[in-house]
């Protein structure tokens, strides 16, 4: 199905919009996949490159002592900042973008990683270049690949003050498995990435930051992954966005010309070629056409400042106390995506509000992004200790309120939380099957302590941005999605992402007609139910002892 009508010319948000209608899951019908696992085109979940040189990050089981409530700290422990080395920048990628653990059931064995992916299909590459190199991480070996030697930067003299992260998504790894709607899950990925990247560099006591004036075309070249020849028979990359890693303040990255460093990887002298991941693939034509579409191009660049919101309302909660003061890396190794919950188990309120809490842009992972909220909750609560099941909003901006409320059924009842002025009791109702059905019939949605759907303002955000602001939506929903996956590690429970729901019967339900307002991303946690068939292995064998 095209995006595009023959001779027709959408105006800005419109191709967006189409996709997403598109591959809109329907009670009637689901959207366009092979309906079935190809096991024979598996995609292999690394990425190598043949030919670069491998160079070994330090390998420790010795973890950084940053408490997990650091993490959310405005300055996020600068005080304490690590030197950027080599050992730092492994420490950096092992919590962000390396292996956390191996499952194994019988003969099968697969890897799970910090970063969660749709699936466990990981379309998400990540790239360091730094002191002159471009490097591709690859996560299996725990190493880098030496992808290029640039040639002089100019002012982007990456050394000891900063290094540069980029991002990049292979879409055949998530249509595989998922079709049409894969673009959907890579954006999700990416958003889950760079909230793990910036955990990462919380505990080292690091800032990161989404560079704006970089262009998808800019992103591509710096990678060396617009280069034909280096992935002649391999799946293809899409470029997606570059970070600046720094103890420092960013500021002075945001506005800076990528021109030269651009120009650097260009002109510099590049080895290794892509392995391919799959003996075959399937091409889905709209996957290419929304790519394509929403890519940032030349007339996007320039300086965009953070716009000003109202000033977000600090909850009067205190925080859990269950477990005490765990380490952020230990949190961050044990998050895994709940496989199923146990009916019974029931979330104390005071941690309900935490986590809450943390969606509020106030500090870290928030500053890593460069927009003011754009994405709000409707929870659907089972058991939450002392709050009542039913329909509630969480919203993260108060500015957006008055829009939601119109939006949304006439018969809500919009009652504050007494000790969180952000959220909001709809609709007292026992809402667990409603829950389940609307999350594609899973119990997953229906048994943990609540589920939820991210609402995003869409169509005016891609009429006046244009259609490239599509991706960000999802990776404001992918960090959202992060935060909630180590809340409920740090809490005790476990969490999962939701790619699979009916998107316009969960609009029904909100009584949100039109496309101001789409459920992006669902989201579920309760108390695990763990597979005693599965074994489960340190995600390096030289940290079995650590």
């Amino acid at each position: 199905m095209a995006i595009e009508q023959a001779g027709s010319r959408p105006g800005p948000g419109q191709a967006a919009l189409r996709y997403h209608d598109a591959t809109k899951h329907q009670f009637h019908r689901y959207a366009r996949s092979l309906g079935y696992l190809d096991w024979a085109t598996q995609p292999d979940p690394f990425r190598r490159y043949d030919g670069a040189r491998l160079v070994e990050l330090v390998r420790t089981s010795a973890r950084p002592d940053t408490a997990y409530d650091d993490l959310y700290g405005a300055a996020a422990a600068q005080a304490h900042a690590h030197a950027i080395d080599q050992q730092s920048i492994g420490t950096f990628l092992r919590f962000s973008l390396g292996l956390s653990a191996w499952k194994q059931h019988g003969a099968s064995r697969l890897a799970l990683r910090v970063n969660p992916s749709s699936g466990n299909l990981h379309p998400t590459e990540g790239y360091i270049v730094w002191r002159g190199c471009v490097s591709h991480y690859a996560p299996r070996e725990h190493a880098l690949e030496e992808r290029c030697r640039q040639t002089d930067a100019g002012d982007w003299s990456l050394e000891e003050d900063a290094f540069l992260v980029g991002l990049t998504s292979i879409h055949w790894r998530e249509a595989w498995k998922y079709g049409e709607r894969a673009f959907r899950y890579c954006q999700h990925d990416l958003g889950h990435a760079l909230a793990a990247l910036r955990f990462s560099a919380a505990m080292l006591g690091w800032r990161v930051a989404i560079l704006p004036r970089w262009s998808s075309a800019d992103v591509a070249a710096l990678l060396g992954v617009d280069r034909d020849d280096d992935f002649a028979n391999a799946e293809r990359e899409e470029p997606e966005c570059v970070v600046i890693v720094t103890p420092r303040e960013t500021g002075a990255w945001l506005d800076r010309d990528p021109a030269p460093i651009v120009g650097a990887s260009r002109n510099g002298q590049w080895t290794g070629k892509a392995n391919a991941l799959s003996a075959d693939r399937v091409v889905w034509p709209i996957i290419e056409e929304i790519a394509a579409a929403t890519r940032v191009g030349d007339a996007n660049q320039g300086p965009r400042r953070k716009a000003q919101g109202s000033k977000p309302k600090a909850p009067a909660h205190p925080r859990t106390s269950a477990p005490a003061h765990p380490l952020a890396a230990d949190v961050i190794l044990r998050r895994r995506s709940a496989l199923g919950y146990d009916p019974r188990g029931v979330l104390r309120r005071e941690a309900f509000l935490q986590m809450l809490g943390r969606l509020q842009p106030v500090a870290s992972p928030w500053d890593a992004i460069d927009w003011p909220p754009q994405v709000h909750l409707v929870l659907f609560v089972h058991r939450v200790q002392d709050v009542a099941p039913g329909i509630y909003a969480y919203v993260r901006d108060a500015t957006a309120l008055p829009a939601l409320e119109s939006a949304m059924r006439s018969e809500f009842i919009w009652e504050n939380d007494s000790n969180d002025p952000n959220l909001f009791l709809l609709a007292p109702i026992d809402v667990r099957a409603t829950a389940n059905r609307l999350s594609c019939n899973q119990d997953i949605a229906e048994d943990g302590f609540f589920s939820l759907g991210m609402i995003a303002r869409c169509e005016s955000n891609l009429r006046e941005r244009g259609d490239w602001f599509y991706r960000r939506l999802f990776w404001e929903c992918g960090i959202i999605g992060q935060v909630l996956y180590l809340e409920a590690e740090a809490a005790g429970a476990r969490g999962t992402g939701i790619g699979c729901f009916f998107d316009d019967p969960v609009h029904e339900l909100l009584g949100l007609t039109g496309h101001e307002w789409q459920s992006l991303y669902h989201f579920s946690m309760g108390l695990p139910v763990d597979d005693g068939r599965l074994t489960t292995e340190p995600g390096y064998s030289w940290e079995a002892g650590g």
